[in-house]
């Protein structure tokens, strides 16, 4: 075996697979290596290591390394129920601030295309995308999280009269937007089960879906249609959540239970669905969301409950 052909053998446990065959010419090595996911610190280390063992190969006097990253597009969870008014919206969007302070890189979508209400919930309202090579460049928000919305792209109340083609190739542009180093996509999804919620679902290709739903019956039956939507199309269930539940005031005492507790639990359960969680029906979540302050983003009861949430969808993902 050669001095080059030692080296390349080496290489591939330095870069864990990540690096070409180093070639020679003229005394200069050059080699191309991937860097798509790693840290800054963790690339640069990598590099020195490379350049370091190929100098101590015979007549080589330069180390030229080609850093390439593949860019694989984000895994996506539909956020879901059969209905609106169920708090889905406000689900998704502190789901994305719990999973970015979990360590995700998270990015957000508003498919609703006709009543989108991220964009005020992320305080982001102001905000304009811009475009790059006919790509949807994600807006900020101030949690880290970056987004995108109809409402970014319309007049504020101004009514989409769009047939279902239309409003799915929008639909499309959010999601296949340059969303750079994001590797989960949190779709809050339109409610329902119609040929938007369809075409999304079987384009798009969610590596899982949560689907929201409040105590009583009547959302029950609406939230077992969008689990059988996701079961026909062969998306994983990552679980169900209960939304506006009834809870104790921990001040007072006094029992907040207009919808009651503990019915989408049972629901999950006949269906064999995990349980994700229970949000409870409080003033500080409703007055907090509308004021584009979502709970998630701090530890109080409030955010310990949707973080909770997102600890279980976390360690679903990495099962």
């Amino acid at each position: 075996m050669t001095d080059l052909e030692s080296f390349a053998a080496r290489l591939k446990t330095l870069t864990d697979g990540r690096a070409s065959t180093p070639r020679v010419k003229d005394g200069v090595m050059t080699l191309a290596l991937d860097v798509g996911g790693l840290s800054a610190e963790r690339r640069d280390a990598v590099a020195a290591a490379i350049r370091e063992g190929g100098l101590s190969v015979p007549g080589v006097q330069d180390v030229r390394i080609a850093m390439t990253a593949e860019r694989k597009a984000p895994r996506i969870i539909a956020v879901a129920s059969g209905k609106g008014g169920v708090g889905k919206s406000t689900l998704s969007a502190n789901l994305a601030v719990a999973l970015r302070r979990l360590g995700f890189a998270v990015g957000l979508v508003d498919a609703d295309i006709y009543g989108p209400s991220q964009a005020r919930l992320m305080a982001s309202e102001e905000k304009k995308p811009q475009a790059r090579e006919k790509q949807l460049i994600p807006v900020d928000s101030p949690f880290g999280v970056p987004m995108l919305s109809m409402a970014h792209l319309v007049e504020p109340g101004k009514a989409l009269a769009w047939r279902g083609p239309m409003a799915g190739n929008a639909l499309s542009q959010l999601i296949d937007a340059d969303w750079g180093e994001v590797e989960l996509l949190v779709v809050d999804m339109p409610p329902g089960t119609g040929d938007v919620q369809l075409s999304m679902v079987q384009k798009h290709k969610p590596v899982g879906a949560v689907i929201v739903s409040t105590p009583q019956d009547l959302a029950l039956i609406d939230a077992t249609r969008a689990v059988s939507l996701f079961e026909q199309t062969q998306v994983p269930l990552i679980g169900l959540v209960e939304n506006m539940a009834g809870y104790s005031c921990p001040h007072c005492g006094e029992i907040s239970d207009p919808f009651g507790s503990g019915g989408a639990e049972a629901a999950g359960s006949a269906m064999g669905m995990a349980f994700l969680g229970r949000i409870p029906l409080a003033i500080d979540i409703r007055r907090r969301s509308d004021a584009g302050a979502p709970p998630a983003s701090g530890d109080d009861a409030s955010g310990k409950a949707f973080l909770a949430i997102a600890e279980k969808v976390a360690a679903w993902l990495r099962d």
